[in-house]
């Protein structure tokens, strides 16, 4: 068998990243049969260090702590970096100018699974940074995608579900059926279908509570590294190293 590529996570929150590394070893086994799967390193900073950078709105922060990880993993042998945070991803052109390995983008991937599916119009999910920031909109609108956001009190809310519940590992009756009820509204409002833009989302919504298919950015970027690992298939990020 060839040998796979090996995956580096730069990881951001617990939850997120831990779930992410779950899916590339649960669908590597099924990939590639018993418990195989391709070599993974991961590397995070503390939580709270890309907190103080988000909260001064210091992309270039950001950055320095997603390349910091990156070049950590480099040394681990990683082939190529993804990242299991939506929200950072703001700070990725700057990033991507400077790795020196390729990495998959979590709104490309997601976006090329809208296509792939034949929806035209996503409801965006996620921390507030996320939903009133530009990393999906410029992905969905390369593919022609449309978008809607939630309404500034949802987005408010939703955002308070993420940082004092589900980044803790909280999950809660009520604050899955708050965010059920944001994606009906969505819904209502011309969406057929929704991107779970925080990667601790799925953990609190799937198939059985959202109203219309929720695009699950975790682990699509968790399938889409395995495809480049294993099958050298996924396309990398553009801008970055071949």
């Amino acid at each position: 068998m060839t040998a796979s590529k090996h995956i580096g996570i730069v990881a951001c929150s617990a939850e997120g990243a831990a779930l992410c590394y779950r899916t590339i070893c649960s669908a590597g086994s099924q990939m590639l049969g018993g418990h195989r799967h391709p070599p993974v390193s991961m590397h995070t900073h503390s939580f709270e260090d890309y907190l103080t950078c988000l909260r001064h709105d210091d992309w270039n922060g950001v950055s320095q702590l997603m390349m910091e990880s990156g070049n950590k993993l480099a040394g681990a042998g990683a082939d190529f970096l993804i990242c299991p945070d939506n929200t950072i991803h703001q700070a990725f052109p700057m990033v991507a100018s400077q790795s020196t390995l390729p990495w998959l983008h979590i709104a490309e991937v997601v976006a090329d699974e809208a296509v792939r599916c034949g929806f035209t119009c996503l409801g965006i999910l996620g921390t507030r940074w996320l939903v009133e920031g530009n990393v999906y909109a410029e992905k969905l609108g390369e593919r022609s995608l449309q978008f809607m956001r939630p309404s500034p009190a949802e987005c408010v809310e939703v955002d308070r579900i993420i940082f004092e519940e589900l980044v803790y590992g909280l999950f809660t009756e009520r604050s899955a059926e708050y965010v059920s009820g944001v994606i009906v509204r969505l819904k209502r409002n011309g969406c057929d279908a929704v991107v779970l833009g925080c990667t601790e989302l799925p953990l609190i919504i799937t198939a059985a509570n959202a109203a219309i298919p929720a695009l699950d950015s975790t682990r699509l970027l968790a399938r889409a590294a395995l495809e480049r690992a294993i099958l050298g298939r996924s396309q990398l990020s553009k801008g970055t190293h071949p």
